[in-house]
């Protein structure tokens, strides 16, 4: 048994997602932070902080390094991050001469803020193909079913009649958005953390600009001043993906609303009833709808980890922990339904009256 839906042995069928899973894993997050430390030593030899050889022991290192993983728990509950025994391991197997010069400078946020932006980055050009794939999807359903009609509802009651493409615009058009503002945020969004103790860098010296500089080059994330304490960029990327899973809610509302009424879409795939044979359940349109509002709650919880105190908060991070991957799979999650969704639609509206 598991307490998250989205790796529930059967829940997550619905509403897991293993690509972006992949992405938030262990493993991935191990991978991630020894992308650091080896960035970090390059860097550093490069700017002549630390010998070559010590640098190219500890790429080599992190490059095969697999470390104890019951160790890394048992260390985090005494110390309140994974990074120091993950450091402590890693000077283990690199030997005497180059271990004093593994993480040198850094500190512990340093290293699990950035391997969180590296991982945030490629679940993000994950999710802006699916945005694509989506609208093009609505495209194709405009084109074959656009001009026919369909009843305008207004406050839960029918209005006056309108064509499928006024829905299916309604559909798009949010998603057209939201993929520009995603893809706009990766541009500069996705930023390397590198503060040091107090974020000063006090280690480095004159040579802190250019060690972080080369870092964020080596590792594709943007350059930007320490950002340790000021989390508006985490609390960014998650309102853009709030955004995105309201969007994928109101279609899902649609599409179960009609199911309800019937007459003026056709789907195909799943739903099935263990009471009721005859059915065809609207699953995938629910489950867009409980995402969406799911995502809404959990919001509120980034929004108060931005409040750190001075120059690092130890209850704010954990907060972000607990709440930040959730809404990174429900973003998921729903594009992944919604995009099944989308290809499950068959037919939409009537026959167009000739006035329409």
């Amino acid at each position: 048994m598991t307490v998250s839906a989205f790796e529930h042995p059967f829940l997550s069928g619905l509403l897991g997602d293993e690509e972006v899973s992949r992405h938030l894993s262990p493993e991935a997050e191990i991978t991630a932070m020894l992308a650091f430390e080896a960035s970090l030593a390059t860097a550093q030899a490069k700017s002549g902080l630390i010998p070559h050889a010590s640098a190219q022991a500890i790429a080599a290192a992190c490059a095969s390094f697999s470390p104890d993983m019951s160790k890394l728990k048992q260390a985090t509950g005494r110390d309140g991050v994974v990074v120091p025994e993950l450091v402590r391991q890693l000077r283990s197997v690199i030997g005497d001469e180059a271990a004093p010069h593994v993480h040198f400078g850094a500190t512990s946020q340093d290293v699990i803020d950035t391997a969180l932006m590296l991982r945030l980055k490629s679940v993000a050009t994950l999710l802006l193909g699916r945005l694509q794939d989506l609208a093009e999807r609505f495209s194709e359903l405009d084109r074959a079913n656009g001009s026919r009609a369909m009843m305008g509802h207004t406050r839960m009651q029918a209005a006056l009649p309108i064509k499928v493409s006024d829905r299916v615009d309604a559909w798009r058009h949010p998603l057209i958005r939201q993929k520009h503002l995603l893809a706009a945020f990766a541009e500069d969004g996705f930023a390397l953390q590198f503060g040091g103790a107090v974020g000063t860098l006090e280690k480095l010296g004159d040579h802190a600009a250019q060690v972080r500089a080369m870092m964020a080059a080596e590792l594709g994330l943007a350059d930007a001043p320490q950002w340790q304490s000021q989390r508006s960029r985490l609390a960014e990327f998650a309102g853009i993906l709030a955004t995105i899973s309201g969007s994928l809610g109101k279609f899902g509302q649609d599409i179960a609303l009609l199911a309800q009424m019937g007459g003026e879409i056709t789907l195909s795939g799943g739903g099935a009833s263990s009471a009721m044979a005859h059915k065809q359940n609207p699953v995938a349109a629910e489950a867009l709808v409980a995402l969406s509002r799911y995502t809404a709650v959990q919001l509120s919880g980034m929004q108060l980890a931005m409040v750190h105190e001075q120059e690092r908060s130890g209850a704010a991070w954990t907060l972000e922990w607990l709440v930040l991957p959730h809404i990174v799979m429900a973003a998921g999650a729903g594009l992944r339904l919604a995009g099944e969704l989308a290809f499950n639609i068959t037919a939409l509206g009537r026959d167009a009256p000739r006035d329409i």
